[in-house]
């Protein structure tokens, strides 16, 4: 890696971080730039996922206080999501890079589907009656699991998943569904950057750099979160995403 290639992947980086910390979707800037920079799709992938870790991480704490409602729930959230993770991870790494830039396309048009439908499911949410006593159904782990899964294989657009199936599971509003989903989002990221730390191609060098751009560009984005429509960054992101996932097939 050059210093320009350096500084690239930390300008990737910073606009992760920024989108994630305003609309989400910040995986499809640094997926694609890192592609971009020559790095093979899987390599590309479990680099950017240990690179973005931080910022979830941030977002977690940030919301810690708000968890004690889903205590009696939290832990086996917390198990099934790490199992999920552990299982989409080894699968990704078990997916041979040409095997995965035929199925990547798809993956950033579901992300983008999603990241679309992010208003929608949050004013939805936003409706829904608070029922603090609410048992969580038995299907409910299996969905989470599987969404978990997705998140350790690919995981652009897994927030929204996250807090789309959560809203079905619980009868809450947004803040407190979305502190459950920042704390399970990081698990699920965490786990899987762990993961493949360990066993998985991860470019530590452009790792580093996207990272360093991540925390920066996340807390620019934090503070600017209420001067900025993210209802017009998100549509950017999402025609970027189409016009990527377009790319892969030319």
């Amino acid at each position: 890696m050059n210093p320009l290639d350096a500084l690239l992947a930390a300008l990737a980086g910073l606009g992760a971080g920024f989108v994630n910390a305003i609309a989400g979707g910040g995986t499809l800037i640094s997926f694609p730039a890192l592609v971009a920079l020559g790095l093979p799709t899987v390599s590309a992938n479990v680099t950017s996922t240990v690179a973005l870790v931080p910022g979830f991480m941030g977002g977690a704490y940030a919301q810690r206080a708000e968890l004690r409602d889903y205590a009696r729930h939290f832990r086996s959230l917390l198990v099934v999501s790490v199992i999920g993770s552990i299982i989409g991870a080894v699968l990704l790494l078990a997916t041979d890079d040409e095997v995965f830039e035929g199925i990547v396309p798809w993956l950033i048009l579901m992300a983008c589907g999603l990241l679309a439908a992010q208003n929608a499911i949050r004013d939805r949410l936003d409706h829904r009656v608070v029922e603090p006593s609410a048992a969580m159904p038995a299907w409910g782990i299996g969905v989470i699991g599987l969404t978990a899964v997705y998140g350790g294989y690919f995981g652009a657009g897994m927030g929204v998943m996250l807090l789309a199936v959560l809203g079905v599971v619980f009868a809450a509003p947004l803040n407190r569904l979305n502190s459950l989903k920042q704390a399970l989002q990081f698990a699920i990221n965490g786990v899987a950057a762990l993961w493949f730390a360990v066993a998985g191609p991860v470019n530590w060098g452009f790792a580093a750099a996207v990272a360093v751009g991540s925390v920066v560009g996340g807390s620019v984005g934090g503070r600017l979160v209420g001067r900025i429509d993210p209802t017009a960054l998100r549509a950017v992101v999402i025609v970027a995403g189409v016009a990527i996932a377009i790319s892969f097939w030319l």
